[in-house]
């Protein structure tokens, strides 16, 4: 009987490559981020304004990339902290932060080098499919969270669904797209993320789905395969693809 095939690996390497074309190339996959970074920021800023309303929040942003997040909240007067494996990217990062102000380091998503209860907020977007074991991170995410703190997610659905669109559809319709710039066994089931919450003392307290708004600049994408300056995402009740998630820690 012949041995399985080895799974294949996520090529988290590429990041580190990317240099300007994180914030310049629509020929990229990276676009896509970009756009969905642009329909989740300021989401997540109202909710953190929201819970801690008038103060400025200590914010952990987790496989931060190329700052998309940490930059934003760091404009808005929080005091964020971006931890990535990548110090390439983390110059990147560090090059378009206007507030010249967001801690970049380099580091381990799966041991952060930081005390318990050290950030009101931490959060880990696209990185829960890039590791081997999304419940230590989401336990380490809850242990550096002060009580009453907030842990924003988001990562895609394991299902054929998701093969078909997440994966392969990038592939088809988005030039530059890498060979496993995502892998299918890394992404997570929604209960399975709520359980490592639950484990970890964490209480997902909202949960939707999201996807690109089906319009002109969405069929322009398909045809030209670049992604448009224009394209949208939207929140959407199904989370069979991707989905975005909001968890609270426990106040003792």
């Amino acid at each position: 009987m012949e041995a399985n095939p080895p799974r294949p690996v996520v090529n988290n390497d590429i990041y580190g490559t990317l240099g300007d074309r994180w914030y310049d190339a629509d020929d990229d996959p990276v676009a896509l981020s970009r756009a969905e970074s642009r329909f989740r920021n300021p989401w997540i800023a109202r909710t953190i304004d929201t819970r801690f309303p008038g103060r400025a929040c200590a914010v952990l942003d987790v496989g931060c990339g190329a700052g998309f997040l940490a930059n934003y909240l760091s404009s808005l007067g929080h005091l964020v902290t971006g931890l990535d494996t990548a110090p390439d990217t983390l110059r990147v990062a560090h090059a378009h932060d206007g507030s010249g102000k967001v801690d970049y380091r380099v580091g381990d998503a799966l041991a952060l080098p930081f005390g318990p209860g050290a950030f009101d907020v931490v959060c880990a977007l696209d990185v829960l499919d890039h590791v081997d074991a999304p419940a230590l991170l989401v336990a380490e995410a809850a242990r550096v969270l002060s009580p009453g703190g907030l842990f924003f997610f988001h990562t895609f659905n394991r299902n054929l669904l998701s093969w078909l669109v997440v994966i392969k559809g990038v592939e088809w319709f988005v030039k530059n797209t890498p060979s496993h710039l995502h892998v299918l066994h890394l992404f997570s089931k929604p209960e399975e993320i709520s359980q490592a919450c639950s484990a970890a003392g964490l209480e997902v307290v909202e949960l939707f789905g999201t996807r690109p708004k089906l319009d002109l600049a969405f069929a322009r994408l398909l045809k030209n395969r670049v992604v448009p300056r224009e394209l949208k995402f939207r929140r959407t009740r199904s989370t069979r693809l991707g989905y975005t998630g909001l968890a609270r820690k426990g106040v003792a």
